[in-house]
């Protein structure tokens, strides 16, 4: 797969993409990731790339020409359009689900605004689809950029050691993952739940499974409409729903006779 990130600061996103699992997966072309200078493709001899906005206001705005020009010489390059995607808060919220989709395409772009944003005409003309990383707003497009990178490289055949490495995860199946642990055995009072250290995989697997469905309960119990339930997970879900009502209705009961 080949990404590209047509951005205004190329070493920025190089210094991340250069590390860890991914910096590893480009080494071995397990995936290619493309950092351009939009910059090098101004026509302005100052190298400007952004302009007064039309009808006033603060900031500044990318215009089009480089972007474009920058867009064009991508398309020549590999000989067809990229799938392109603009990093902004006003597009839909990036999800695993989406993330997974976006890993069986061969080509995407990836556009970085910065300043106040960039010329609507150029998002009208090449863009694909707008995705945020969240209800926030950043200084500019390279870090969600640089997230949605990661989130897609490492989705990819071979760049993790295994399959399970992402399909155990928090999302990927619509559960968060379950409690983790690893040495010291006890630490400051706290133990290892025992039956991780029973040796009996298929109750460490029910172990699991079962606190991650009442995590995702407790935590995200939007997310539990979207999961691919069994039947054991729903008795499960409609025993803990029943234990916590309890609990509460003793707790308030408590409160009531003090």
């Amino acid at each position: 797969m080949r990404i590209d990130i047509l951005t205004l600061f190329p070493e920025m996103c190089e210094s991340v993409l250069a590390e860890s699992i991914i910096g590893r997966a480009r080494q071995e072309n397990k995936v290619e990731i493309n950092c351009r200078n939009i910059r090098d493709y101004t026509l302005d001899k100052h190298r400007r790339v952004d302009d007064t906005p039309y009808g006033g206001g603060m900031g500044m705005i990318m215009q089009i020409q480089p972007i474009y020009d920058c867009y064009k010489a991508l398309c020549e390059e590999t000989g067809k359009k990229p799938h392109l995607i603009f990093m902004s808060p006003q597009g839909k919220t990036l999800t695993q689900g989406r993330v997974k989709q976006l890993a069986q395409m061969d080509n995407i772009a990836i556009l970085c605004g910065h300043y106040e944003g960039v010329d609507e005409r150029i998002i009208e003309e090449i863009v694909d689809e707008e995705i945020s990383i969240g209800d926030y707003v950043l200084t500019g497009g390279e870090l969600p950029a640089l997230v949605l990178a990661d989130s897609i490289s490492r989705m990819l055949p071979g760049v993790l050691a295994n399959e399970d490495a992402f399909t155990d995860e928090s999302h990927y199946s619509s559960l968060l993952e379950y409690p983790q642990y690893t040495r010291p055995y006890e630490w400051q009072g706290k133990s290892v739940p025992d039956i991780l250290l029973s040796g009996h995989h298929a109750n460490i697997e029910k172990w699991r499974r079962e606190k991650s469905l009442e995590r995702t309960y407790l935590r995200r119990p939007d997310m539990l409409s979207k999961a691919e339930l069994t039947k054991k997970d729903i008795e499960f879900l409609r025993k803990l729903k029943q234990s916590f009502k309890e609990q509460a209705f003793s707790s308030s009961a408590t409160k009531e006779t003090e």
